[in-house]
């Protein structure tokens, strides 16, 4: 019998996630000077730099390659950003090697196709609600959230409250 997500929960210590369709709906807006834009919802902000603050491990992996999208993570603590990253194994490995990290310990949420050789390397491969079909079966977990609207929120708060480390009240540290 394969084991329910949830016992998994206790032992992530990293978290590395996809952007567009994970942290974004995937809808890409241009402005007129070939600027793509995208909208990013504020509770997974929250939710990465809580887990930041805890102490967990948080990477980002994209084949994008946007700069505002580099400056959001930054703002909110990410240190490991790899844009442009079409082979995602490779970087994953690279962070990984650098940090000393397990990969029985990640919790990986991606959404499409290029997602699927790191997800099938880690822990908890996770998806949003709306994730490709393909990753939907390589996924441990489904959110029921879709890219953009909290799945992100959804699989940092688990782990944290099953850890003991999800804020209750609002600290000072988050200004």
């Amino acid at each position: 019998m394969e084991k329910s997500y949830k016992e998994y929960l206790k032992h992530i210590t990293t978290f590395i996630f996809d952007v567009d369709g994970v942290f974004t709906d995937g809808t890409i807006m241009i402005d007129a000077n070939g600027e793509m834009l995208r909208t990013m919802h504020t509770k997974d902000g929250f939710a990465l730099k809580t887990a930041i603050l805890q102490g967990f491990n948080v990477c980002i992996i994209s084949g994008g390659t946007n700069k505002a999208v580099k400056s959001r993570f930054e703002a909110l603590g990410v240190t490991s950003i790899y844009l442009g990253a079409h082979h995602k194994t490779i970087p994953f490995k690279e962070y990984s090697t650098t940090n000393n990290i397990k990969a029985e310990n990640v919790l990986y949420m991606g959404d499409d196709i290029p997602d699927i050789p790191v997800m099938q390397l880690v822990g908890l491969p996770t998806c949003p609600q709306d994730a490709v079909a393909e990753v939907k079966e390589v996924s441990k977990y489904v959110s029921n959230k879709n890219g953009g609207k909290g799945c992100v929120r959804d699989v940092i708060e688990q782990v944290l409250k099953v850890q003991g480390k999800w804020v209750t009240e609002f600290d000072a540290k988050y200004d």
